[in-house]
Order: C-alpha cells, then sequence, then structure tokens
C-alpha cells in the first residue's frame, strides 16, 4: 500500500520475521506500537465490534486487535498460511488470496467438511462489492484451521484460503462473529499516527453526513453528486441508479435518517479507496426500515470524496 497523501505515514511492520507453525508470536496487549503508531486502516471502529483480525500475506502473520479499556490495542498475532500463488487474487482458481476488508458471514460445522479444514471454518464474503467492482471471479475464501494429520504447512499452501494451526484457530472461535468481525488482508501491515488518522477520520465523516443529510432532505442532487461516474451497483451504472434512486426517493417521504455502528477503515492494497459500514436507520411514515450499508469511496487530491460502489450487509 501507498502512502496516502498528507495523511498516512507508511512504515513497515516492526516483525517481519516468521516463527515455526503452529507458533503464537505475542499476547500483550499493548496500546498502539512502540512508538505510538496505529494499523493505519483502523479510522473508526464501534464498540460493537469487540475483534479485528489483519493479515499480513508478506509476513504470513495473523494479527487481533481488541477494544479494551485502552481503545483498540494489538492483543495477539499468529502464523498462517495463505494461497499457494501468494496474494491478489483477480480471478476463480487462481490459488491466490484476496486483499482487500471482508467480513465473515457464518460458522461452518468442519466435522462435515474435509479433513484439511481442520476445527473450523468461516467463510469470508469474497467477492464483495468492490471486487465484483473490479470484475474479480471466484468463490469460497474461507479462514479454516488444518488437516489434523498435516498440522505443519508452509506459508504458501492453500487454494487461497487463510488456514491457521488448529490450537490458534481454537483460541479465537469465541472471538469471531459472523457479519460482524472483520477480516482485513493486506500484503504488509502500515502504521500512522494517531493524529493523521484523527483527521482523516473528521474528512471521511463530513462525506458520509453530506450523504445522510442528503436523503433525509430528499435531496435528490445533492445525494447524487456524491456518486462517481464510474459507480456501479450489481448490473446498474451510475445512469440506471439515478433513475431507480430517483423512483425511491419519489415514493418514499423519510422523516429522518440516522446512521450506528459506524465503521470507517481505508483499503489496505488501493490508496485513496475507504469502506464505511454501518445501520441505516430510516424512519418512515410506517415506522423504523433498518438496513446494514456498505459505501466504497474514493478520495481524490482535492479531498472530494466520491461513492465508487456500495452494498448491504
Amino acid at each position: 500500500m501507498t502512502n496516502r497523501v498528507n495523511r498516512q505515514i507508511r512504515i513497515l511492520a516492526s516483525f517481519s520475521v516468521m516463527l515455526g507453525c503452529g507458533s503464537t508470536f505475542a499476547d500483550t496487549s499493548i496500546a498502539l506500537d512502540a512508538v505510538g503508531r496505529m494499523p493505519a486502516y483502523f479510522l473508526e471502529i464501534p464498540e460493537s465490534v469487540t475483534d479485528i483480525l489483519i493479515a499480513e500475506t508478506g509476513a504470513a502473520t495473523m494479527y487481533r486487535f481488541v477494544h479494551d479499556d485502552n481503545g483498540i490495542v494489538e492483543k495477539d498475532r499468529r502464523y498462517m498460511s495463505i494461497g499457494q500463488a501468494g496474494a491478489g487474487k483477480e480471478k476463480a482458481w487462481d490459488r491466490k488470496t484476496p486483499l482487500g476488508i471482508y467480513f465473515i458471514t457464518e460458522s461452518l460445522d468442519t466435522s462435515k467438511l474435509g479433513d484439511k479444514y481442520g476445527v473450523a471454518a468461516f467463510p469470508l464474503d469474497y467477492p464483495n462489492a468492490w471486487d465484483r467492482f473490479n470484475k474479480r471471479t471466484g468463490y469460497g475464501i474461507w479462514l479454516h484451521g488444518v488437516d489434523r494429520n498435516k498440522p505443519e504447512r508452509p506459508a504458501l499452501d492453500t487454494d487461497g484460503c487463510l488456514a491457521l494451526p488448529n490450537e490458534e484457530l481454537l483460541r479465537l472461535v469465541d472471538r469471531l462473529e459472523p457479519l460482524v468481525t472483520p477480516v482485513i488482508v493486506a500484503r504488509q501491515l502500515d502504521w500512522a499516527l494517531p493524529a493523521d488518522l484523527d483527521a482523516l477520520r473528521l474528512e471521511f465523516h463530513l462525506a458520509l453526513d453530506m450523504w445522510r443529510e442528503s436523503q433525509q432532505r430528499g435531496d435528490l442532487a445533492a445525494y447524487l453528486s456524491l456518486y462517481a461516474d464510474d459507480f456501479e451497483y450489481r448490473e446498474m451504472d451510475r445512469d440506471s441508479w439515478s433513475s431507480y434512486r430517483l423512483q425511491v426517493f419519489d415514493a418514499r417521504e423519510l422523516k429522518e435518517v440516522s446512521l450506528e455502528d459506524i465503521m470507517l477503515v481505508a483499503d489496505p492494497e488501493v490508496p485513496d479507496l475507504y469502506l464505511s459500514r454501518f445501520t441505516q436507520i430510516l424512519t418512515t411514515a410506517n415506522g423504523p426500515v433498518t438496513t446494514t450499508k456498505r459505501l466504497y469511496w474514493r478520495r481524490s487530491d482535492g479531498n472530494t470524496w466520491k461513492i465508487v460502489s456500495e452494498d448491504s450487509g
């Protein structure tokens, strides 16, 4: 990931030496890092998200960050395996692990699956809306364990999944919550100073609040001005989306639009790409309508924020 213009400081993660398979690297609960930096992706994490995983593919390391009294702190890190062909998935069966921001979707009973999945398996939501925007294909990317009969795996060993030693995955099972726990997959873990992230978060909140207020006012022009020319939503381009939203605005009168559990995250692979995920509550004459939404934003050099893709869930 390259530097984010005037906002983020790109520094290699301090720990890049891979320890032996099955080893837990640390259990330190240290807030930030030794010089006060935090992962450059964490702009805002709601308290409802207790655990955040960062998979650093270049160092075969899975980090876990948690909420505690000091805010978001690193709890532990552990060895992992990724795709045989490395990171940067683009198409089905390329045996690469995708890079980006994903969420665990469910917990599977591995007793009904093949031995290679080990003690637990958690599918990720690849391909997400940004992957579809980039025409990436494939499916079945999971976080899972390893074959009990072949517990030691090299760093490049899966068909694209993230694999942890069974004993390490068992330590996480009770902490991983479907549709809540994010898994950020990066080539390398980047760090930034909190002050830099604070400034960026303020910008992001201003853009998100403009989006919310334009809906609440029923101001279609202001609302659509926040969508990029190359915006896509499933099979709709921006023109089709505009026509669809015009019908929605005309058909529904909103009393209030509120956003809760806001998560703001920087993409680990694409400079100036950001994800906002939140619970949206639309107050209508017929009562509230609640959905979970994801908006993918592109930030330009002029601090202009535009939505390039969106999704629910």
